[in-house]
């Protein structure tokens, strides 16, 4: 009978699945407040993924900002990245976000062209427009690695090395696919 009732106050703390009510784990970690913000603009969030792909939509250069930081401020240090990597790029397309003096910037100090492609203004709803489907599409393939479905990631700079790891996988698919 000793034994028994010992056993009595461990049931009574747990519950009919046998499971302790309160968690043992603790709060889920979020980036730091420092590399969150809200874009008013876009809506977003949090933060900003800014990537620069080549014409088959590969992985040139990558930055992650709080959403709060400008797309031209992000774009300086993207297309600053670019020029240090890939020195021959002397064209990239960007969509409107990209304007004011981030053309400037990068004509005069980079010597790289930024030609912005924007939307006519009586389209509505979803439209293609030329060469930004391929950054989308990038993107959709990113998307895929589940890692990068919520920002998991504290610092900007292991999610940056995220996105490159998914952009390697999705390489890596390709290569295995081909034939021989």
């Amino acid at each position: 009978m000793g034994p028994r009732l010992r056993l009595l106050p461990t049931l009574a703390r747990q519950g009919l699945d046998g499971r302790v009510p309160r968690p043992a784990a603790g709060p889920a970690v979020k980036p730091p407040a420092a590399t969150r913000g809200f874009d008013v603009g876009k809506k977003v969030n949090g933060r900003k993924r800014h990537i620069v792909v080549d014409t088959l939509g590969l992985l040139l250069a990558v930055a992650v900002t709080a959403a709060s930081v400008t797309d031209r401020d992000a774009g300086q240090i993207l297309l600053a990245r670019l020029r240090e990597r890939h020195w021959r790029i002397t064209l990239v397309w960007a969509d409107g976000g990209y304007t004011g003096q981030l053309v400037d910037f990068t004509g005069n100090m980079l010597r790289i062209a930024l030609t912005v492609v924007k939307r006519s203004d009586d389209t509505t709803g979803f439209v293609v427009l030329p060469k930004r489907w391929l950054l989308e599409r990038t993107f959709a393939w990113l998307m895929h690695s589940r890692r990068l479905a919520r920002y998991y990631e504290t610092r900007t700079d292991s999610a940056e090395a995220m996105i490159r790891w998914s952009m390697s996988m999705v390489m890596i698919r390709r290569l295995a696919r081909r034939p021989r």
